[in-house]
């Protein structure tokens, strides 16, 4: 059996293959992020105009799943989305969540009101397909979680809170709503503690790993490009958060992504 083989298997359920950092070098990126036992990525296309090439990347290589919808940073600058236009998009059997979508008051509170109504258009979205809605949160937690609670009291979804390093209270909402928690670099970081603190109190079926590639990398490439790999370094911090071995907590999570993915738990089953 070849090293490879005995590493345990991970997912990064959150990157950004198609930005300029990885231009050229997907082939190796997506190689090493194998050596490292990441079995499968989700691409973000975070505006609609560029789906055509984050389409293409999924298509291009095994490993690789991809969602899509309208970033709330880019929301007031692009065509607002409608809930056709996504659904439109969940017919590609490697489309496997909607979102990024989600509320940023922290650069672009002026645009607060469409960053609303987008939210609200892409969790019917996932409402009608039954894929997982992908949330993006910074700085708008009370206003997250009322739309959060009332398009849940409308109609069940499931959600991601992606990179999530919101509030407690915060976290604690979608833990009651049934959705789960995703950690990414920031949870390694050693001035992150009271963020482990929120996780380590969530139950363990509810947290996904994910690098939010190219941003955030882990130690020990703080401060440098992250990729699909190094989801391992976080997941290794993760599961001392935790207080588990490494190989149950990566596996443990590969049952929660299948959970929560599982149109791609599904194209795996079926590969």
């Amino acid at each position: 059996m070849t090293d490879t083989l005995m590493t345990p298997q991970i997912t990064d359920s959150h990157c950004h293959l198609d930005f300029p950092d990885f231009e050229g070098k997907l082939p190796e990126v997506i190689l090493r992020a194998q050596e490292a036992g990441v079995t499968r990525m989700i691409t973000i296309c975070t505006r609609l105009r560029q789906i055509d090439n984050v389409r293409a990347i999924a298509e291009a290589h095994a490993p690789v799943f991809f969602a899509a919808g309208t970033h709330p940073m880019s929301v007031a600058a692009e065509p607002m989305s409608s809930v056709d236009d996504l659904l439109a998009l969940t017919e590609h059997p490697k489309m496997v969540g909607i979102g990024e979508t989600g509320l940023d008051y922290h650069y672009t509170a002026d645009s607060m009101q469409v960053q609303q109504t987008s939210l609200r258009i892409h969790i019917e979205a996932a409402r009608q397909s039954r894929l997982p809605l992908i949330i993006h949160a910074r700085d708008a937690d009370e206003d997250m979680a009322r739309i959060l609670s009332e398009e849940h009291r409308n109609g069940e979804f499931a959600c991601v809170m992606h990179c999530f390093s919101s509030s407690a209270s915060l976290g604690r909402t979608a833990l009651d709503l049934g959705f789960y928690l995703s950690m990414s670099g920031i949870t390694a970081f050693p001035k992150s503690a009271a963020l482990r603190e929120i996780f380590a109190s969530a139950p363990i079926e509810r947290i996904l790993v994910e690098t939010d590639a190219p941003y955030l990398a882990p130690p020990p490439h703080r401060g440098k490009g992250n990729e699909p790999a190094f989801v391992a370094h976080t997941a290794r911090r993760a599961a001392e958060t935790f207080g588990m071995e490494y190989e149950a907590f990566a596996a443990q999570t590969q049952i929660n992504f299948d959970r929560l993915f599982s149109k791609a738990a599904a194209f795996k089953a079926a590969a």
